[in-house]
């Protein structure tokens, strides 16, 4: 199907806070477009206020993320071709800012509170010399964490965060990715378990993988980063059998 020359209607977040409401646009649509474009020409052509976050364009930087008729994704790696054949016939294609953070103003939410709680956890505690040695397998296993690049629509989507607002109870997938990093890191020695279970609440994951689904990145929140966490988690607090192995051997850590 031809997009040059489609007349396409389109549904925006406008204004600020409460005060928001959906404004109509209509603009002329061309080939290979993706929805960050038509944005861009909505700015250009009919509304030069119109706030959006944006800047590399490539899908590296995160700063696009909104919510494309519904689904939370980023603008600049949604092709229009693939939008407009989804959306019904007659209906505009609806772009909201992203629902779980506080609205600044049109498509711009404030993220802050995801470097907030990075900056309670503790960073990885290495070998003071650095004679580091360890598998190249271990290397790869953390690798994929530091693709994240931070658009947070996996924050987004959590219901924890979106429906029921437990944020300060519970550190978000992006930040459990963090901890997965740091915590299966080779060379990594520091204790983040008590914090893992009480500060960042890795139980309140009920494991729907929603977050997983939404990766413009392609990681698997869920199965390598969350599940791996609550293990360790399981491990020190519930598993009876290590309970048994601390007591004889006298072994102490942290609860």
């Amino acid at each position: 199907m031809s997009l040059k020359g489609r007349k396409q209607a389109f549904r925006v977040t406008r204004g600020v806070g409460d005060k928001a409401t959906m404004e109509d646009y209509e603009i002329e649509l061309d080939e290979g477009m993706v929805v960050l474009d038509c944005v861009h020409r909505i700015q250009y052509e009919q509304e030069p206020e119109l706030a959006v976050r944006w800047n590399c364009k490539a899908g590296k930087c995160g700063s696009c993320s909104a919510e494309i008729n519904g689904r939370p994704r980023l603008m600049c790696m949604t092709r229009m071709s693939d939008v407009v054949q989804e959306t019904p016939k007659g209906q505009p294609i609806e772009i909201r800012p992203m629902k779980a953070f506080p609205h600044i103003k049109d498509l711009v939410t404030d993220v802050s509170w995801n470097y907030e709680v990075a900056q309670r956890i503790a960073p990885i505690k290495g070998p003071e010399e650095a004679n580091w040695k360890f598998n190249q397998t271990e290397a790869h296993r953390v690798q994929h964490f530091r693709e994240c690049i931070e658009c947070f629509l996996c924050v987004n989507t959590c219901h924890v965060l979106r429906d029921h607002q437990e944020f300060d109870a519970f550190a978000g997938p992006r930040n459990l990715v963090r901890l997965a990093q740091y915590e299966m890191h080779p060379l990594d020695v520091e204790d983040r378990i008590p914090e893992i279970r009480k500060e960042f609440g890795v139980e309140y994951c009920n494991i729907t993988r929603c977050c997983t689904e939404v990766c413009p990145a392609g990681i698997q929140i869920t199965d390598d980063a969350i599940i791996q966490l609550k293990e360790r988690v399981v491990d020190r607090y519930y598993d009876p059998l290590q309970r048994i192995w601390r007591a004889i051997t006298g072994k102490k850590v942290r609860m």
